[in-house]
């Protein structure tokens, strides 16, 4: 019994103990309340000062409280969202739900040791919102078990856009400086400002000839676009087009009111655009370029984030503009030709190459088409550079208006103008060349003078002709060369062996100046005969070029390239040097010393200084002046006051003078009586025909008569029979020289046939040719 009333004693002790225990863990667990009260009052009144939202997930409920805060935030009330997980996943961003769920899922399994995430949430409005998550874990204490997750949002959005924006700026200045085209350069800067504000729609406009040119509108409909491009610029032309007039902001409100959209607001008002803001483009120098123009579907004037996002654009905008129109006028600089505005040489070279590589595979049929006017350097010359400049630039609009949009036409330089065309069926290329000849030698007037231009035409096929831009170039130069030899207005297809003379021709022209300059040339003398006597009146000397790989070159060949190369006249002054020291030298050795003829180019007979040379050599070698005899062809025989008092001076010097080829060329009558001249010289041409054409023989005889009562003496080249020189001499003919009597030799061979003339004169026994007195 004892025994059991100790244990009811003990028992009532641990009761009341444990009643005892019992209250304070009551009144600790009212005080720990009561501090947990107070911290969440704190922690709300932070929150509220720090805007963040706060959200605590029951992981054993899936219950989770939002604050008024995180709802707001997201553009709601707080009776509009439910407390439950749902909420969240039906708001963040697809994309991102799945990385932060598996975030979550890491820091619950202690794989991380802290949890913080950027996410995307979509806003009440449609919009997203970035926002940064921060969340630590709430255990149980008797088991260490995560009950809660708790954390807080932060809307990040304006940090994130900033990011962006200055990711993109950063971008577009690559662009600029890398290159990019500046159509690129335009779209990324209009769709970076877009991204900033929600709404937007940006455009671009540049001024050009006082026109506003559509650059870019990336979120702005193609009609809408189409219809403002090449609109006159002008004070109530829009926001842009009175930017532009008056280089000032301007910010319309409201589109359908204003009166500046009065006469275009019909083009923006269908495509929900309401209110327009716009500034003007500058350069560096402050020049206005165009306008910089900002959209809404709202009537609005800008809060001050988009009116400096407007000024800023215009300067981004001002700087891709300026380098653009740089570069452009580089690019005409470079490319087009700035007299006529058509494509230069390099452009047009440029775009063969391009075509040739575009095609190589089909291989169509594609002609050049070269056209040279002539005589422009004459028209030039008469006119002045002016006339000149305005007759290309007739031409060219000429080329311009008979061509198709396909054809490509360029002005090489000069007077040279290409064509380059795909040929759709045969002889297009000739029909081409034909309208070309046509249009261009249509009757012009300039200067209140009419004139009618000429020219000559090649045409070149590719790859027929040329299979790369070289070859074909150069069959169409040969071929127009060929056309030129045709007269002039005519066109001419290429010809492969004209080729091997084009080649030909300039391997003479590569060799020719060095060989003057070392005076590897040589002359030969032909003698000429006076008839009544046989005696050797005088030597022709004519040059000669042996080249060691070219072989004996024509003297039509190298003196024809002489004259076109200017290298005529120290060609001449050597010939005429060394002519006079061989008759010095002739006379020395006591010799008969005849006259001796050299040929004047016309291209020299009009140089200034051509007088004054022939002096100096007279005067250098000692001869006498008449012992020199000057031939010219008939084609400087014109009325011409310059040539008039060149052939004065020369007889004022003393020398003979010779028209050379008479017959053959294009000399007046009426200017013969004006000149001093001693000859005439009848050309072989007539010689040769003579027995066999009476006509011939008819003009031959006229000559000399004609000659005879001017006061000339006669000559007449390329005897080659006794019954040619008969005739001549019947005719009244004084003087002949030709292969009957000698070839054209060596001064040593003179030098004999001047031996023997002065030991049994005549030199020439006519009557052993067969010759009656």
């Amino acid at each position: 019994m004892d025994h059991i009333k100790k244990t009811k004693s003990q028992l009532l002790k641990e009761i009341q103990q444990l009643r005892s225990e019992l209250v304070d863990v009551k009144l600790a667990t009212e005080k720990r309340a009561k501090e947990l009260h107070i911290i969440e009052e704190r922690l709300s009144l932070v929150m509220r000062g720090a805007t963040d939202g706060l959200w605590d997930w029951n992981l054993e409920t899936d219950e989770v409280y939002y604050s008024p805060r995180w709802k707001s935030m997201l553009g709601y009330e707080e009776s509009e969202l439910e407390n439950r997980l749902d909420t969240w996943v039906r708001l963040v961003h697809a994309d991102d739900r799945n990385m932060v769920l598996g975030k979550v899922q890491d820091y619950l399994e202690g794989r991380i040791h802290s949890f913080e995430i950027e996410m995307r949430m979509r806003h009440k409005k449609g919009h997203e919102i970035f926002v940064l998550s921060r969340a630590f874990l709430v255990t149980r204490e008797s088991d260490g078990k995560p009950v809660r997750l708790v954390g807080t949002h932060v809307d990040i959005t304006e940090r994130k856009n900033a990011e962006v924006f200055d990711d993109q700026h950063n971008k577009i200045l690559e662009m600029i400086a890398i290159g990019r085209p500046a159509s690129e350069i335009y779209d990324a800067i209009a769709l970076m400002y877009e991204t900033r504000h929600p709404g937007l729609r940006c455009s671009m406009l540049e001024l050009s000839h006082n026109k506003l040119m559509h650059c870019c509108a990336p979120s702005l409909p193609r009609e809408y676009c189409d219809a403002v491009h090449g609109l006159e610029n002008g004070p109530n032309v829009g926001s842009c087009g009175t930017s532009t007039y008056t280089g000032q902001r301007v910010l319309v409100e409201n589109i359908e009111t204003d009166p500046k959209w009065e006469k275009i607001k019909h083009l923006a008002l269908p495509h929900g655009m309401r209110c327009c803001w716009s500034e003007p483009i500058r350069d560096s120098r402050r020049r206005i370029l165009g306008a910089f123009g900002m959209y809404f579907n709202y009537p609005a004037l800008p809060n001050k984030a988009q009116l400096n996002d407007l000024i800023s654009a215009a300067r981004l905008a001002g700087i891709v503009m300026e380098r653009d129109q740089i570069q452009k006028h580089l690019h005409t600089l470079a490319y087009i030709d700035p007299l006529t505005g058509l494509a230069n040489r390099a452009c047009f070279f440029q775009h063969i190459e391009q075509i040739i590589k575009s095609t190589a595979q089909q291989n169509p049929r594609q002609a050049l088409i070269y056209i040279d006017l002539n005589d422009f350097k004459g028209f030039n010359d008469s006119l002045g550079h002016e006339a000149g400049d305005l007759l290309l630039k007739n031409i060219s609009e000429r080329l311009l208006n008979i061509c198709c949009e396909s054809d490509y036409i360029a002005r090489l330089g000069g007077d040279e103008f290409c064509i380059f065309l795909t040929e759709g069926e045969e002889n297009d290329a000739a029909r081409v060349a034909k309208r070309c000849l046509d249009t261009i030698t249509q009757p012009i007037e300039i200067y209140s003078r009419k004139l009618i231009p000429a020219c000559n035409i090649g045409i070149a096929y590719y790859p027929d002709d040329g299979k790369d831009l070289s070859a074909l170039l150069k069959a169409g130069e040969t071929s127009l060369y060929t056309a030129k030899k045709s007269g002039i207005n005519h066109y001419a297809f290429y010809n492969v062996d004209l080729t091997h003379q084009a080649e030909y021709r300039f391997q003479v022209e590569q060799n020719l100046r060095e060989a003057i300059e070392k005076q590897q040339l040589s002359l030969v003398y032909q003698p000429q005969i006076k008839i009544d006597t046989g005696e050797i009146f005088g030597v022709e000397i004519l040059s000669r070029w042996f080249h060691p790989q070219l072989g004996q070159i024509s003297p039509i060949d190298f003196i024809t390239t002489a004259e076109r190369i200017g290298m005529i006249k120290p060609l001449t002054e050597w010939a005429l040097r060394t002519a006079c020291y061989q008759l010095v030298a002739w006379k020395k050795d006591g010799r008969l010393t005849p006259r001796i003829a050299v040929n004047i180019s016309p291209t020299l007979f009009l140089d200034k200084e051509l007088v004054s040379l022939i002096k100096h050599i007279i005067t250098e070698a000692g001869i006498a002046p008449f012992e020199l005899e000057l031939e010219v062809t008939e084609g400087v025989v014109q009325t011409d006051p310059r040539n008039l008092s060149i052939f004065q001076d020369l007889k004022d010097l003393g020398v003979l003078l010779t028209i050379d080829d008479f017959g053959t060329g294009y000399s007046s009558f009426a200017s013969l009586k004006h000149l001093k001249v001693d000859f005439l010289k009848i050309d072989k041409y007539f010689v040769d025909d003579m027995l066999v054409d009476k006509k011939a023989l008819t003009l031959i005889s006229s000559m000399i008569e004609m000659g005879h009562k001017l006061g000339y003496g006669i000559i007449a080249e390329g005897v080659e029979t006794v019954e040619q020189l008969n005739i001549l001499k019947n005719l009244g003919c004084e003087t002949v020289q030709g292969y009957l009597f000698s070839k054209p030799v060596s001064a040593s061979k003179i030098s004999k046939l001047l031996n023997c003339a002065s030991a049994d004169p005549p030199i020439f026994q006519l009557k052993s040719l067969g010759y009656s007195a």
